[in-house]
């Protein structure tokens, strides 16, 4: 009885599919015939979505880029499970033509299984990816994703439920994306140690350093501008060649923001708010930090993603306090010393090994060939050359292909840190990737699989301190995209609750 059952459910389910496809072929759509079919093309093998994909990392700023990463990767998963395991499970038959206008007719008719469409379940993959991360741009995007699937009926390549299935699948995609890489909104900024800072609402007394160099961020438009508008009475300062170093501008402008009462601001990227650490440490004064470089992870983490968010914070007054990471050099020279010449402050992560030398490939082929393409290429490179690098981490021997510290403990598991769970929690997040017998295979297959944590070859810990010895002449260290010649020995530990810096109020 029960297979008799669901064998008549199954007709009935097909006699419907196949009824409202009938009456979709037979239907005039005015406005559609010289549209739908192109829309229909043009989404063939996903170029559609990344092309929109290029957009909103031209011009959708910080969120925008990071939905347009989400989108794109939920996008790949949906294709690979239809096109892997959707399509050889089900082999399904495409649409007779018969009952569709020839005007509507695509130009190549697509050979493989109907069922389940592919388009449908890029383009809800996608708009679901890109809405899980911006609202605003999901609902842009809705209706082109619908017109898509639509497309896909009214040119008489698939059946609706073939639509409604992949379009499921999408969906499915994308929220299996957010459970691998939560999403900024599934993320609060946690608590943080508030503290007191002068409320500047027209930016009296604040002095600002600008590093044209660090490339502002599109979204910003005029990110000077923007900020003299809403904070007139503020000093802005442009570091130039000629003008000396970054780091004696900052110096300058933090002992003229001591003097004044004031604040130490930079625009920039992570290497140019480091260089503003210890200008404001050894001033004593808040930092304001205005993300306009490549990479901002710092301000990210702080809620700091657009001018006008620094901007508000300064103008209420709103700051927390944040843990600065130290790097103290040892044993140089031939005995233990340190000088204040010689210590390096860092706000994101320290590394040694692969990353460093990735660091130093991308910065050496970027003018070349530009940014993605010489990360791209350097990780080729890089595991193609790289050796493990001998060093003896807290008395212990080791051979590293990386090791890791943030400044704070991040919420990823593995060895790429994603947002870190607090600014002010006293932690070194330390990751250690050994050498060993295939160490570089196993570690890329371990990593893409999520087994890192069950691999001899991977470690973990969170001190509050690290000693690290017996580095080579060649070693070289990363610390917020910078990367310099590392000491024989180096002692890393934190500052604790040293830094103010402002930040807006979380909604």
């Amino acid at each position: 009885m029960g297979n008799v059952s669901t064998g008549r459910v199954r007709v009935a389910l097909s006699r419907v599919d196949r009824s409202v496809f009938e009456k979709v072929a037979a239907r005039s759509w005015p406005g559609a015939e010289p549209v739908l079919p192109r829309l229909s093309r043009s989404a063939n093998h996903g170029l559609l979505w990344f092309g929109v994909a290029a957009g909103m990392w031209a011009v959708g700023g910080v969120r925008g880029r990071r939905a347009a990463v989400r989108g794109a990767v939920s996008l790949a998963l949906a294709s690979a499970t239809v096109n892997t395991l959707g399509k050889g499970a089900v082999r399904r038959e495409r649409p007779v033509l018969d009952a569709v206008p020839v005007i509507r007719h695509l130009a190549r008719q697509p050979v493989t299984s109907s069922f389940p469409s592919g388009h449908a379940a890029s383009a809800a993959a996608f708009t679901a990816g890109v809405a899980l991360e911006s609202r605003r741009w999901g609902a842009a995007l809705l209706p082109v994703a619908a017109s898509v699937a639509f497309s896909r009926v009214y040119t008489g390549v698939h059946y609706p439920s073939d639509v409604v299935v992949g379009a499921g699948l999408g969906v499915g995609a994308a929220y299996a994306v957010r459970g691998l890489a939560p999403s900024r909104a599934q993320l609060p900024a946690p608590a943080r140690p508030r503290a007191d800072a002068p409320a500047l609402p027209e930016g009296e007394g604040l002095i600002l350093v600008v590093n044209p160099s660090s490339g502002a961020q599109p979204q910003f438009l005029d990110p000077v501008r923007q900020l003299q508008d809403a904070l007139p009475r503020a000093k802005v300062v442009f570091h130039e060649e000629g003008a000396g170093s970054l780091a004696e501008v900052m110096d300058r402008a933090a002992g003229e923001a001591a003097a004044r009462g004031g604040v130490l601001g930079v625009c920039g990227g992570d290497g140019t708010v480091n260089a503003a650490v210890a200008p404001a440490l050894k001033a004593g004064v808040p930092l304001m930090v205005v993300p306009g470089g490549t990479f901002n992870h710092f301000a990210a983490d702080l809620g700091v993603e657009t001018v006008a968010d620094a901007c508000a914070a300064l103008s209420a007054g709103h700051a927390v306090r944040a843990d600065v990471g130290r790097i103290r050099p040892r044993g140089r020279a031939g005995g233990d010393r340190e000088t204040g010449e010689e210590v390096a402050y860092f706000l994101n992560t320290f590394s040694l090994g692969v990353y460093a030398e990735l660091v130093r490939v991308r910065e050496r082929w970027s003018p070349r060939m530009g940014g993605p393409a010489a990360t791209l290429a350097g990780v080729v490179h890089v595991l193609r050359t790289a050796r493990p690098l001998p060093a003896v981490v807290n008395g212990k021997q080791q051979s590293l292909w990386l090791l890791f510290a943030g400044n704070g403990a991040y919420r990823s598991v593995g060895l790429a840190p994603v947002r870190r769970h607090d600014l002010a929690d006293g932690l070194l997040d330390v990751r250690v990737a050994r050498g060993g017998f295939f160490a570089r295979t196993r570690l890329l297959v371990t990593a893409i699989a999520g087994g890192l944590a069950k691999t001899r070859l991977y470690a973990a810990a969170r001190p509050s301190r690290l000693l690290v010895s017996g580095l080579p002449r060649v070693a070289h260290m990363a610390y917020d995209g910078e990367v310099v010649p590392a000491p024989s020995s180096l002692l890393l530990d934190k500052l604790p609750e040293a830094l103010t810096v402002y930040r807006p109020v979380a909604e």
